[in-house]
């Protein structure tokens, strides 16, 4: 049987070109922070009593991660439900830093062993876009195996539709889970889900993926591995991938970036690996630590990315060149 040919590389739209470049260096590398966790978030400022955690309390953490780590990224993601709008009236979002807003709802719907992602409520690309945002996400609980997976893959096709339609970049950010109620999955088996969930997503009119580290490093401490794992992974996307930190420590993270940078990823998007113990501490102490510890964990990831990561724009098509009175038909 003869394997179908790989499809070349995608080209950009102008306006995504445009967008993707708002959160990237200017080698197309990316090193960006995460604070649109919500669910999670809750669970670290009160553990004992998540739901006791006002909407406030929420936005005002976002602004000060925001406003501390923000003029040191090459973009922020941040959700419309709990910050986006408001990093923006306040000024805690640098005007030279980019914005990448989520789309999905907090949580998944349905079995824990077959997960289903549901989207905000009134948001959508057209509205990301006219709020200056420069790249949408959708986290996508995604299993190939599962009986949803053709259900969670026409989520993905229909957001891609609309962000196609406001040229809005979408990074899609599928988290795996295991079919078997109670059990991990195996480090071996995360690899085979992580690198054939890149392979399939990738294919769809997506522009980046935001993904896992492909091997349980707390499991599997052989780096080989890691860096061998990081090159498939590499392999079976057809769009750039970036790192996501996963809850994982600042150390351990960092470890894999640098592995995963040098086998072709373009860059991080680090949540919790970089402001976790902030959630511990409040007022002033919270600004410290923030200030502190927080930006020099984000300049060492930067400086990682900056050293080690594949530039985005090598995997896209190169642009066409741009016709006479190209606006009449565009």
């Amino acid at each position: 049987m003869t394997t179908p040919a790989r499809p070349g590389p995608r080209a950009l739209s102008i306006g995504k070109q445009r967008r993707l470049a708002q959160i990237a260096d200017s080698e197309g590398r990316f090193a960006l922070v995460a604070a649109d966790q919500r669910g999670n978030l809750r669970r670290a400022l009160a553990p004992d009593d998540p739901s006791s955690v006002p909407y406030e309390d929420l936005v005002r953490f976002k602004g000060e991660v925001i406003e501390a780590i923000g003029p040191h990224v090459t973009g922020v993601l941040v959700d419309p439900e709990f910050g986006a709008a408001q990093i923006i009236r306040s000024g805690q979002l640098p005007g030279s830093t980019g914005l990448i807003v989520a789309v999905e709802e907090t949580g998944y719907q349905e079995a824990s062993t077959d997960r289903r992602t549901v989207l905000i409520d009134g948001f959508d690309a057209a509205k990301a876009v006219r709020m200056g945002a420069s790249a949408a996400k959708l986290l996508l609980y995604f299993h190939p195996d599962a009986d949803r997976a053709a259900s969670q893959i026409q989520i993905v096709a229909d957001v891609a539709t609309d962000c196609a339609k406001a040229e809005l970049p979408l990074v899609v950010e599928p988290l795996h889970f295991s079919r078997d109620a109670g059990m991990p999955l195996s480090s071996e088996e995360r690899r085979r889900v992580v690198i054939e969930t890149a392979r399939q997503l990738s294919t769809l009119d997506i522009d980046m993926l935001k993904t896992e580290f492909p091997v349980d490093s707390n499991i599997d401490h052989d780096r080989q591995n890691w860096a061998e794992a990081c090159i498939e992974l590499t392999e079976a996307s057809e769009v750039p991938w970036l790192l996501l930190s996963a809850g994982v420590g600042f150390d351990l993270f960092a470890a894999q970036a640098r592995i995963a940078c040098n086998a072709g990823a373009s860059g991080v998007l680090a949540g919790r690996a970089v402001w976790r113990e902030a959630t511990e501490v409040d007022g002033e102490a919270r600004q410290r630590f923030l200030a502190g510890m927080g930006v020099d964990r984000m300049l060492e990831l930067r400086d990682i990315v900056t050293e080690h990561a594949r530039s985005a724009w090598s995997v896209y098509a190169d642009p066409e060149p741009v016709a006479e009175r190209w606006f009449e038909a565009y």
